[in-house]
């Protein structure tokens, strides 16, 4: 007789404007891949913003603000952005950095927590993701969050009326101090029923170490 032992919750704690967790997501679906038990993964988006103090857009030179906000060069941070869009690339995305319009992104997990309620919330923050490191779409704009929610299969009405409003918003800031209970600090972090987790775009062979692991003292 076979015991069902209920589903496996991996929460993944992510920003829409982070490049390692667009990389990140396309390594863990590989991972997950190859998971023996995939079918009893439940996946949760959770909110993290690097930068809760961004304004609605950010002006000026992108690569100069940034260099100039990790204390480094700007010869070496192009350097170091060549190197992560190439690691992009071989996860098959196409980073295009020089259209990036850069902003807070509330609003943008405001929606992801709408799309989660209907059952699309990876759909929503793939869409996400896509529209600002491949698109050049400014993620704080209402109309690009309606248009891209409708695309993905949200209710229209719903989706006006949560950028009207707060809808959302309690949720967004109770991710983020649940991730500094846990002592979350960087992102991506992927964390397996609370009780493990590992931080940044690791290698899917150690994220699918990190569900079988989670699996054995879920079992």
């Amino acid at each position: 007789m076979s015991v069902d032992i209920g589903t496996m919750e991996v929460e993944i704690w992510s920003d829409i404007a982070c490049p390692w967790c667009y990389i990140g997501k396309r390594r863990f679906e590989r991972s997950l891949a190859q998971f023996e038990h995939a079918d009893s993964v439940k996946l949760t988006w959770r909110s993290f913003e690097l930068d809760p103090d961004a304004p609605r857009e950010r002006e000026g030179d992108r690569a100069t603000r940034i260099a100039r906000k990790y204390g480094i060069g700007i010869d070496r941070f192009l350097q170091m952005e060549q190197e992560m869009v190439a690691q992009a690339a071989s996860e098959g995305l196409d980073f295009k950095l020089s259209i990036q319009r850069q902003g807070t992104t509330f609003d943008g997990h405001r929606v992801v927590h709408l799309a989660t309620e209907h059952d699309l919330g990876d759909e929503m923050k793939e869409r996400l993701l896509r529209a600002y490191f491949t698109e050049g779409e400014l993620i704080a704009d209402h109309d690009t969050l309606l248009a891209l929610g409708v695309e993905v299969g949200l209710p229209e009405d719903e989706l006006r009326e949560l950028l009207a409003g707060e809808r959302f918003a309690a949720e967004v800031r109770a991710d983020e101090r649940t991730a500094l209970e846990l002592g979350i600090t960087a992102v991506p972090t992927f964390v397996v029923d609370r009780a493990r987790g590992v931080s940044g775009a690791q290698p899917p062979e150690l994220l699918l170490k990190l569900l079988r692991t989670g699996w054995e003292s879920h079992a």
